[in-house]
């Protein structure tokens, strides 16, 4: 794995770089992210709600995973895991472990269409250009301006 400090993959025979860096370096991926998967106890109504959020295509494949997916690009996926509990950010007693940031042109606007459609606004919010909010299932995610 490649950890940033080409100098240290540098072969004492060689003094060359592996081929696997060299190819890192010179902006070949190892990877494609074709989705993100997030767990959560309800599939179905996560998708619809990052679904109609985005206004993306919802996919419930079944009780225990759906989908959303723009018309080109990389999905969102859920994944029921029965125990799940919601992060309790900023506390560490459950940690938050991601979150995705999303633009919006306005942010009164957008604060009152995701509420809408099930979001809670968190209590804490640290910035002005942005504003943190909770899922359904309790994970958060940031309306931000450009």
């Amino acid at each position: 794995m490649y950890d940033g400090q080409w100098r240290r993959h540098v072969t004492a025979e060689s003094g060359r770089l592996p081929s696997a860096i060299v190819d890192i370096l010179a902006g070949m991926a190892i990877a494609r992210l074709p989705l993100i998967a997030i767990d959560c106890p309800d599939p179905g109504a996560l998708a619809r709600f990052y679904g109609t959020m985005l206004d993306w295509k919802i996919d419930v494949l079944s009780a225990d995973r759906a989908s959303v997916c723009p018309e080109d690009g990389q999905c969102i996926a859920f994944h029921r895991v029965a125990d799940d509990t919601p992060q309790t950010w900023p506390t560490q007693e459950r940690p938050k472990q991601m979150h995705i940031d999303m633009l919006v042109d306005d942010l009164d606007a957008a604060e009152a269409a995701v509420i809408d459609l099930g979001a809670t606004k968190h209590s804490d919010q640290p910035g002005t250009s942005y504003r943190v909010f909770l899922d359904p299932a309790g994970h958060p995610f940031c309306l931000c301006l450009e």
